[in-house]
């Protein structure tokens, strides 16, 4: 019961009352002791709080019909970019390092009957409650887009397009640049789709003597007006007899009475342009009916590997268009496109399916931390002088943008982005 310590070069033997009141200051020591430490960790812990806040994640906004093929696929190709980027260190913006973060909204524009003004909602509301940085993959149809540039300028966020194709958009902004300039297309444009086409029915001339087609369409902006440029540009110039052209409302799944005029009219050659699901059955019913007619143009259920299955194997013969490679199609010519659709194959156990936005929304996500990159500023301002400067090779192949702020589309990877022609064999 006695404590003997040393002071003063003096052993003393305290009495048990002087140990009680010793006992006691050490026990204040230790409060003040514990209150010390845990003032320390609470500063440490506000200073922790402050750098996090200070390295908060860029926000990346996926607006689109995330309910259809295109936009379910392409904002997994946008995550998958996503995780790479921040698996390498993130994006450097001046001297630090940020993380992407992915928000969504499902705008639902692609689907029978909602109209525009409803998707225009679901644009703002993202833009105000995510705050994102930037927009990518944007409105499904071009209605929607178009009408939606003046939020997108209201709010000046940079968008990143690969869904939505009519040239309209592009007009908007040549006519006023400085309002519409943060809106850009990584996908292909309807003008570019045509010449593919165009070509492609050149193919057939040139090989078969072919000259007479009947053309089907969806009734949406960018079908209607890729039929119409492709017959005012090409059929009408090129000796060709268009028999027909009909336009089917989105969910739409009968087409047999314009097969029938089809085949009533002697068509050599059937040009589809649809993107919607449905539009598979009219290639089932062209095969039960045994039109004699080439099947050429732009069918997006059939673009992927699955849809020989899906379609219990009726598609045999049909030529269809992949609209960027890497979409549902790859090329050894190009070895960055197998790389990717091989990594989205490890990544979500499936191959892509869509053969229009998966390889430009995964571009779109490089193309913006490059941006980002080179100008170091998050400013949107300056992010699109950063967007207009892209000069990059990646899936599609080389990836740059025209005064319009399209994605320029050609024939060599090396130059230009590229889109795909491919027929669909008997064999599958």
């Amino acid at each position: 019961g006695e404590l003997v310590e040393k002071s003063q070069n003096h052993l003393a033997i305290r009495d048990s009352s002087t140990f009680r009141h010793t006992k006691k200051e050490g026990g204040m020591e230790r409060k003040r002791l514990i209150t010390g430490v845990m003032l320390a960790v609470m500063c440490a812990g506000l200073m922790a709080a402050q750098n996090v806040r200070a390295a908060e994640p860029i926000v990346i906004g996926v607006a689109t019909s995330l309910g259809f093929l295109e936009g379910r696929e392409s904002i997994k190709a946008v995550q998958m970019a996503v995780d790479e980027i921040n698996a390498a260190g993130g994006v450097k913006v001046g001297g630090e390092a940020r993380q992407f973060k992915v928000e969504s909204i499902d705008l639902r524009d692609a689907a029978p009957g909602v109209p525009v003004p409803e998707a225009l909602l679901g644009l703002e509301k993202i833009i105000l409650e995510k705050k994102p940085t930037a927009l990518l993959v944007g409105p499904f149809r071009s209605e929607a887009l178009i009408a939606g540039m003046d939020i997108i300028a209201k709010y000046k966020v940079p968008l990143l397009g690969t869904i939505a194709m009519a040239p309209g958009s592009e007009k908007k902004i040549k006519e006023d640049p400085q309002k519409y300039k943060y809106v850009f297309r990584t996908c292909l444009n309807a003008v570019h789709l045509v010449k593919f086409l165009a070509g492609t029915m050149a193919a057939i001339n040139k090989q078969f003597g072919f000259n007479k087609v009947y053309i089907m369409t969806q009734d949406v902006a960018w079908a209607r007006g890729t039929a119409d440029m492709v017959k005012s540009l090409y059929f009408e110039k090129s000796g060709w007899t268009v028999l027909g052209m009909e336009s089917y409302p989105t969910g739409a799944s009968d087409f047999s009475s314009a097969l029938m005029k089809a085949r009533a009219q002697g068509a050599q050659v059937i040009m589809p342009v649809f993107d919607m699901p449905q539009s598979g059955t009219l290639v089932k019913q062209w095969n039960t009916m045994k039109v004699p007619a080439i099947m050429a143009g732009f069918i997006s259920p059939l673009a992927g590997t699955e849809a020989w299955k899906i379609f219990d194997g009726t598609i045999g013969g049909v030529l269809n268009t992949t609209f960027e490679l890497g979409s549902a199609m790859a090329a050894s010519k190009l070895p960055a496109s197998t790389d990717f659709m091989n990594k989205y194959q490890k990544k979500y156990g499936q191959e892509i399916q869509a053969g229009h936005g998966p390889a430009p929304s995964y571009e779109s996500v490089y193309i913006l931390k490059e941006a980002i990159e080179r100008t170091g500023s998050l400013d949107p301002d300056i992010i699109v002088t950063g967007l207009e400067k892209t000069d990059r090779r990646g899936v599609m192949g080389r990836i740059r943008y025209d005064e319009g702020h399209q994605s320029v589309f050609g024939f060599d990877p090396a130059e230009t982005s590229v889109s795909v022609v491919f027929q669909w064999t008997d064999s599958g």
